[in-house]
């Protein structure tokens, strides 16, 4: 074994980082033995110096990340702060000064990997993000590598545990979105402002790079579809049932039935009761993996906290290393597809809509009129009325997103038509 450690530039060192650190110093052996050298944590740059960091040495603490970075001496850089800046400039600028990045940090991944990529190709150094995407789910991993002679046709997953943890609370007890995001907030699962997780941004983030690595194509944040999930009620949990679905906010990257385009797409969404996905309970992740020669594959596990994600995050710092050691580099960016990515008027899928309509003989005439006039064939149709009012429950066949748009601004402009309480995909069949 090689004596000489390799050093570690940690930087952050919160919930993430603070695990990073601590399995770092607690299993050094084990880390020593499995890399074929010691590794050091050479420095942890942080925003808030004073704070004590039990089992960190101080003098290894500092405020000043770029000269952290800059240091000759370090071979791996572990970047756990998020966001897009100051992150992205400390990355390119280890890079620069000959380390390889092991990082977390989906959003910038999502928006700027290919430049990092692009980085880190240039200075034959590596660049690792397995914790950005699935927490302690080894996804990347198998995507890039354990699959890489397969051809992947569909990637559909919860990705982000507060969300399910939400619409996990909705379907078993009964409770209205803003009480069951108040428990998880009670907990810990979701943050005092949840906008990035119950808006999809962060499963967003993540549907980017699955798409990238599964389709070996370039998708960019901006080519995701997005909607949150903050106007899902008890009542589509009732018409769920109903079906014998559930509701999970989804990630979903496929590529088109001729090959020659890609989507990706993340939304609330019914799946059946059937599907390994609807089994999935309380904040944790899974994903689903479709492809030619392997057939259905499904990763499972805690997607989020400090100490999976730090599993996810010291196995790339493992993996690193051993490539530091072998005078060699991991696989990198892969876009030689080069498809496209259509946009979300061309999916095709199954919907449910409820209607708030007038109680009275014709209107279900009407309704079905309007969806025939743009293509959208009815699988089945539910209909309660009660002084006056009514609601209408129609599932569709499958028809293109753009089809059911046409449909839905019909029927708003119909007088027997009073609201349209919901719309969502049926997915998952």
């Amino acid at each position: 074994m090689r004596t000489r450690p390799l050093k570690v530039a940690l930087l952050g060192c919160g919930v993430v980082g603070s695990e990073v650190a601590r399995i770092m110093t607690t299993h050094a052996a084990d880390l020593a033995a499995r890399i074929g050298a010691p590794v050091e944590l050479a420095g942890v740059a942080v925003r808030r110096p004073d704070r004590v960091r039990a089992g960190i040495d101080p003098s290894l603490v500092t405020t000043d990340a770029t000269a952290l970075v800059k240091r000759g001496d370090i071979d791996v850089v572990v970047e756990v702060i998020g966001g897009i800046e100051p992150a992205r400039t400390l990355i390119t600028t280890a890079f620069q000064h000959g380390a390889s990045v092991v990082s977390a940090n989906k959003a910038l991944i999502a928006q700027d990997g290919a430049a990092l990529h692009a980085a880190a190709e240039e200075q034959g150094r590596d660049l690792y993000y397995e914790a950005a995407v699935a927490g302690a789910i080894p996804l990347i991993r198998p995507l890039r590598e354990s699959m890489a002679g397969d051809k992947v046709n569909r990637v559909l997953g919860i990705v982000n545990g507060t969300t399910n943890f939400i619409l996990d609370k909705m379907d078993t007890t009964g409770a209205g979105y803003q009480e069951a995001l108040d428990e998880a907030t009670a907990l810990g699962y979701a943050e005092a402002d949840p906008t990035a997780d119950v808006e999809g941004f962060d499963a967003a983030a993540k549907a980017a790079i699955l798409s990238g690595i599964a389709f070996h194509s370039r998708v960019l944040l901006d080519d995701v579809y997005r909607e949150g999930m903050t106007e899902v009620t008890a009542a589509d949990f009732a018409s769920a049932k109903e079906m014998g679905c559930t509701i999970k906010l989804l990630a979903i990257c496929e590529r088109a039935a001729d090959g020659g385009s890609v989507t990706a797409r993340v939304h609330p969404a019914m799946i059946p009761l059937t599907h390994p996905l609807a089994s999935v309970r309380g904040a944790y992740n899974a994903v689903f993996v479709e492809s030619e020669a392997a057939g259905q594959l499904m990763f499972y596990g805690p997607g989020a906290g400090g100490s999976p994600t730090a599993s996810a995050v010291l196995g790339d710092l493992v993996a690193v290393c051993r490539n530091r050691l072998a005078g060699a580099t991991g696989p990198g960016d892969s876009a030689y597809a080069a498809l496209p990515v259509s946009p979300m008027g061309e999916v095709v899928t199954r919907y449910h809509i409820s209607l708030d309509v007038a109680d009275k003989p014709g209107v279900l005439a009407q309704v079905a009129t309007v969806f025939a006039e743009h293509g959208v064939s009815i699988d089945t149709v539910r209909q309660q009325g009660k002084d006056g009012e009514a609601s209408l429950v129609v599932v569709t066949h499958r028809a293109s997103d753009a089809s059911l748009s046409g449909v839905v601004e019909a029927l708003r402009g119909l007088d027997t038509v009073r609201g349209v309480a919901s719309i969502m995909r049926v997915e998952g069949e």
